[in-house]
């Protein structure tokens, strides 16, 4: 699975309605590292966010929180990351009705504050799947930007080719049983090529997005 849009996405001529951003524009040498869903509850991948101090936006599934919500508490709290919104059940919002969208976006949105203490203000789309009626949705739903990615770094039946990273680039991983390898990989990877992995919404702000 992998989407390389431009640096705020496909279609901004949604006057008013939120970017799509899967590059931010920066002169900064720095990268963003995201991890979707959150079933996989691995104490290593949580080691190194913790040791390293690594500023990571996780988009996490309210289900797949709510059974060890201490993980991610754990990570928001001694760590450097943000729980933010990738919907209720995961499903591609191009294909759901208003009503559904606004039950997918918004009571994650409403699930993960009640969960965190904090109302999430980025969206992941699942599969990347966005149009201007999900964002329009999505900024009913209080929704500041819709993050895709530049580079999938998940091992899913294989470990994908390491990439050459480049300033501002968006770094996907998920909570699978090879986080902290695929973690770790994108790591040495942004070292490689001189980049820090950084806080996605301050960046966001500077760059005029949000």
């Amino acid at each position: 699975m992998s989407l390389a849009l431009g640096a705020a996405g496909p279609a901004q001529a949604g006057v008013g309605l939120p970017p799509v951003v899967s590059h931010v524009p920066t002169q900064e040498k720095v990268v963003f590292i995201t991890i979707d869903d959150g079933w996989n509850h691995d104490p290593e991948a949580a080691r190194i966010l913790l040791e390293k101090r690594v500023p990571a936006a996780l988009f996490l599934l309210p289900g797949a929180t709510s059974y060890d919500t201490g993980y991610f508490t754990g990570l928001t709290e001694q760590g450097r990351a943000t729980v933010e919104n990738h919907t209720v059940n995961h499903p591609d919002l191009t294909t759901l009705d208003a009503a559904g969208k606004d039950a997918e976006v918004c009571g994650a949105g409403e699930q993960i504050e009640e969960a965190f203490g904090r109302k999430p203000k980025l969206l992941r789309p699942p599969y990347g799947a966005v149009n201007d009626d999900v964002r329009l949705a999505a900024k009913a739903c209080g929704v500041k930007a819709l993050i895709t990615w530049t580079h999938d770094f998940t091992t899913w039946s294989a470990t994908p080719p390491t990439p050459q990273l480049k300033s501002g680039d968006i770094v996907l991983l998920h909570f699978t049983p090879t986080l902290a390898a695929d973690l770790q990989r994108a790591l040495d990877a942004a070292k490689a090529a001189g980049l820090k992995p950084a806080a996605l919404m301050p960046h966001l702000k500077t760059a005029g997005l949000v």
